[in-house]
């Protein structure tokens, strides 16, 4: 009943904020779960550019896609961005995302970086890989997610708690890759190795990696970015996993958006769209959070660039989404929690 009341009092306010004859031709309302610090320099931009509005509401995503659902066909709505491709998935299997066939944006996002009935398109990349200790660890003696359940790594490992999507979706991926079996048997290695409880975000896994509790760990990029950002001296590193081309290549996951199903300037809500692929948009909207731009043809920030290049993982990120709940069990037989 409150979640219902909250939504209510969040309609309101963005009817409240459109014009009272009705939408305007040249406004976009944007529903998105990344915040306003990442969204409103780039709405800004677009709006000098064009003279389209960009209307907003930030919430989480969950919320965000009950909104979605429960308004149906009176939602204000035009296009939803939202983080991991688990959600994105979610997202189209829920009927609230209109496929979008483009020229531009199957030229900017590659394949395996959006829906393949083009519900939604990736705007940003994060590589979710192996963070590791530069006064404990030898490098050379990492080399893929797998090697991290090995005995070698017992007393040494910190992970996110497997209730973050960002884990889920790395377990989806794997199974992907692997099979449930061998996932399960990586899973259950990962458990057996862990130095400490699992922790609520990426953060604290490099905060714990820096302060001696664990030499190893596994995070979103973005994360190591911003912490790097705060403490330049932190004595921590990427590796890149996986980058034997028998062996997958590190897992990827996206931000990305869609526009609605009801959307009722879907045309307006595409040129939205198309225009946060292209590089002028990829640049900045991958450098204010320390992404990487799905658009292979974008420069990457120099922040971003020293951390080397690697090899992705190609299967398609919606797997992520598809696997979720075989994910999800497997992580609970495994007492990864």
């Amino acid at each position: 009943m409150r979640a219902l009341y909250r939504s209510l009092l969040l309609t309101t306010a963005v009817a409240l904020a459109l014009p009272v004859c009705g939408f305007a031709a040249e406004e976009v309302v944007v529903y998105s779960s990344r915040t306003e610090d990442l969204i409103k320099p780039l709405f800004d931009k677009y709006t000098a550019e064009t003279g389209v509005t960009v209307r907003y509401v930030t919430d989480g995503g969950g919320p965000l896609l009950a909104r979605l659902k429960a308004e149906g066909a009176n939602t204000p709505a035009d296009m939803l961005i939202t983080v991991d491709a688990g959600n994105l998935w979610q997202a189209a299997q829920d009927g609230v995302l209109a496929p979008v066939t483009s020229p531009v944006l199957t030229k900017n996002v590659p394949a395996h970086l959006h829906d393949p009935e083009g519900r939604w398109y990736g705007v940003t990349l994060r590589a979710r890989t192996i963070a590791y200790s530069t006064k404990r660890v030898d490098p050379a003696t990492l080399s893929t997610y797998e090697d991290l359940a090995d005995p070698k790594w017992k007393g040494r490992l910190c992970l996110r708690t497997s209730k973050s999507v960002y884990s889920q979706s790395l377990i989806g991926m794997t199974i992907a890759r692997l099979g449930e079996e061998k996932t399960e048997s990586m899973v259950k290695g990962w458990v057996a190795n862990l130095a400490v409880p699992p922790f609520a975000n990426d953060t604290r896994v490099l905060e714990a990696i820096d302060a001696g509790q664990c030499d190893v760990g596994i995070v979103n990029t973005y994360y190591f970015g911003g912490l790097i950002r705060e403490k330049p001296a932190l004595a921590v590193a990427l590796f890149w996993p996986n980058q034997a081309e028998e062996s997958g290549g590190v897992h990827v996951n996206v931000a990305g958006a869609g526009v609605t199903r009801y959307a009722k300037h879907a045309a307006q809500a595409q040129k939205l769209l198309e225009w946060l692929t292209e590089p002028e948009a990829q640049e900045m909207f991958a450098g204010i959070n320390l992404e990487y731009p799905v658009n292979p043809a974008v420069k990457i920030d120099p922040l971003v660039a020293v951390w080397g290049s690697f090899r992705q993982d190609p299967h398609n990120v919606s797997d992520a989404g598809a696997l979720q709940a075989q994910a999800v069990k497997l992580m609970d037989r495994a007492d990864y929690r």
